[in-house]
């Protein structure tokens, strides 16, 4: 078992639900309640991730991230070594391939609210700011928490974009994922078959609680 990668990923799925808690919240809200002329555009985009296939996802983003983009450079200037292979160009990956994971989710939580309930904020006094935290936020929870376990499982779980952006280096970009491919690579089956039966432990309860979650919510309604 190969535990320096299964606490790697384990980290990079903290960090990575860290990120985009306040994103999905702040953009599932806007997309659930404001009308726009591009909103079908901006939401094929944030789903793109859902259809694109990883190696093509990957690619683009090593080009995005490479040493040969702004933002590449602007990165190794700053901290001196280059964003791709390295656990912040992970994170980054990581927070764009699990973006309509966590944000789908959250949007129907925010599309479920009555208007009639943000209306009645309204009426009270309360500024918007008061009504997210007092009102949305408690109603919006089951959606926030689904999304929030579907990006730690999806993380755990994800192997093209990984290994395209952040390779396989011991300790810094080797996940999990990465680690069994490596192990079935070198015919260690026994611990391709240790870490596989981990990670699907750690999904099953993932998907486990996603499904009670949303159970419970359908009663407290019934």
């Amino acid at each position: 078992m190969d535990w320096t990668a299964l606490t790697l990923s384990i980290e990079l799925a903290a960090w990575t639900m860290a990120v985009l808690l306040p994103v999905g919240i702040a953009l599932g809200r806007l997309l659930a309640w404001r009308q726009f002329a591009w909103k079908p555009l901006a939401e094929g985009v944030l789903a793109l991730p859902l259809v694109l296939p990883p190696t093509v996802l990957g690619f683009y983003l090593l080009v995005s991230l490479g040493a040969a983009s702004a933002v590449g450079q602007w990165y190794q200037s700053a901290f001196g070594r280059p964003l791709v292979f390295s656990f912040e160009g992970l994170l980054v990956a990581s927070v764009v391939f699990n973006l309509p994971f966590a944000i789908q989710p959250m949007q129907r939580a925010f599309e479920s609210i009555p208007r009639d309930v943000r209306d009645a904020a309204a009426c009270c006094g309360l500024t918007p700011w008061q009504a997210l935290v007092r009102i949305e936020l408690p109603l919006a929870w089951p959606g926030i928490l689904s999304g929030m376990v579907m990006t730690f499982a999806h993380t755990l779980g994800e192997f093209g974009v990984v290994l395209m952006v952040g390779g396989s280096i011991p300790g810094e970009t080797r996940t999990v994922a990465i680690a069994i491919y490596d192990s079935v690579q070198s015919f260690d089956n026994a611990a391709a078959g240790v870490m596989s039966a981990v990670l699907l432990g750690l999904s099953l309860v993932a998907m486990a609680l996603v499904y009670a979650t949303s159970a419970r919510r359908t009663r407290r309604r019934g």
